[in-house]
């Protein structure tokens, strides 16, 4: 009975001990920590599980040389064994630990709060897939290492520890739809097809992405829902990636009117609009006639800027503007449906209205900037050699 007493002592002293010490390690390296992104990392990430870690060991050291009366004892084995198992789970646990460490702090190198934050949003979609990768592995190590602890199933463990094994297991899950969608994951943090914050627009939903796992990708949809899709999905479906180069794009807004309106009148009109607000980036602003057909005129305005969300915004602004413009002053170009009786030589009513103000009437071959897409800016001669190709540009232009 004595010597269970010491025995118990001992483990409880070790504990104490290492709990102690891991306290004082703690606070000097919070200390440390003020000047030091990497410590900091350390006291918010690593103080539990090296707490567990160092008490486990302690005891387990303790426990082992106070028992030295009962070797061969089958309760000995058993407590013993215990504590291996614990300890190679907190181990586990610090590495896990410690890995998340190095992966924060290196990734708080990179800022995403910046306009053009591209190559930083593929280096985190990277890192936090190679986080969870990692930590997968040190799962599976782990309970390989706690397999071979047990005589009945230590071949079971030397396999999955040894390549061939973990190369089994892996090939014979790669069937499976998770571990399908963890090689799909790594393929699209990798093959640079979508990063996080990028905005998207899949099953006829338009949002960002949120969050980015092995397994999973969750779509923030503009109105705050949330989109959750196997990752899977982007590798064997087409969807739309509005930020891939760039966060800037273009949008349109269109309109079906009567044929009297007055086209440039308009179009200065849009020009005077977007050059007024903020949410344009200054780079595009057409207005053209797409289309003549079924007795209306429809017109279409493409405007560009900065990001979708401000993009979304500007096309609003511009619908309920030339909306609100063409009914209180190009009120005869409105849609409507007409019917002529009797000749035709005869003016027509509505030809008679004449617009308010007089409008700057161009030459035939005076094309303005703000009637081409692919052409007269410079953001437009760019859209034309990649959507034409340099050599048929140059061509169309002789």
């Amino acid at each position: 009975m004595q010597s269970y007493l010491v025995t118990v002592v001992a483990a409880l002293a070790a504990a104490a001990i290492a709990l102690l010490l891991v306290e004082v390690v703690h606070r000097v390296t919070r200390r440390l920590g003020r000047r030091s992104l990497l410590m900091t990392e350390l006291t918010e990430h690593s103080h539990r599980p090296f707490q567990v870690a160092g008490t486990v060991l302690a005891v387990q050291l303790a426990v082992r040389f106070s028992t030295l009366y009962a070797v061969g004892s089958p309760w000995r084995q058993v407590v013993l064994h215990i504590l291996v198992l614990g300890l190679i789970a907190a181990a586990s646990w610090l590495v896990a630990s410690l890995l998340v460490v190095i992966e924060d702090t290196a990734l708080a190198k990179f800022r995403v709060d910046v306009p053009n934050n591209r190559h930083v949003r593929r280096v985190r979609t990277q890192v936090v897939l190679l986080r969870r990768l990692t930590i997968a592995v040190i799962v599976v190590l782990a309970v390989g290492v706690m397999l071979m602890t047990f005589p009945a199933v230590r071949g079971i463990g030397a396999g999955v520890l040894t390549s061939a094994g973990v190369f089994g297991v892996v090939a014979a899950l790669a069937a499976q739809s998770l571990l399908g969608n963890v090689f799909a994951g790594l393929q699209l943090a990798f093959s640079d097809a979508v990063r996080l914050d990028d905005v998207v627009v899949v099953e006829g939903e338009w949002g960002r992405i949120e969050e980015l796992t092995l397994s999973y990708v969750v779509v923030q949809i503009w109105d705050d829902r949330r989109l959750i899709l196997p990752t899977s999905y982007f590798t064997s479906t087409p969807f739309e990636n509005w930020t891939r180069t760039e966060a800037a794009v273009l949008g349109t807004a269109e309109f079906d009117v009567d044929w009297s309106i007055p086209v440039q009148a308009m179009r200065e009109e849009l020009r005077r609009l977007v050059e007024s607000s903020e949410l344009w980036d200054g780079r595009v602003c057409v207005l053209q006639v797409t289309d003549a057909t079924g007795g209306m005129v429809k017109v279409r305005a493409l405007v560009s800027a900065a990001d979708a969300g401000s993009l979304w915004d500007l096309r609003c602004l511009v619908r309920e503007h030339l909306v609100a413009w063409v009914r209180d002053h190009r009120p005869t170009a409105l849609p409507r449906m007409r019917a002529e009786v009797g000749d035709a030589t005869g003016a027509l009513p509505w030809q008679a209205v004449q617009p308010r103000r007089p409008v700057r009437r161009l030459a035939d071959t005076d094309v303005p900037d703000d009637a081409r897409v692919f052409g007269g800016s410079d953001d437009g001669e760019a859209r034309s050699e990649v959507f034409v190709g340099r050599e048929e540009h140059a061509d169309a232009r002789h």
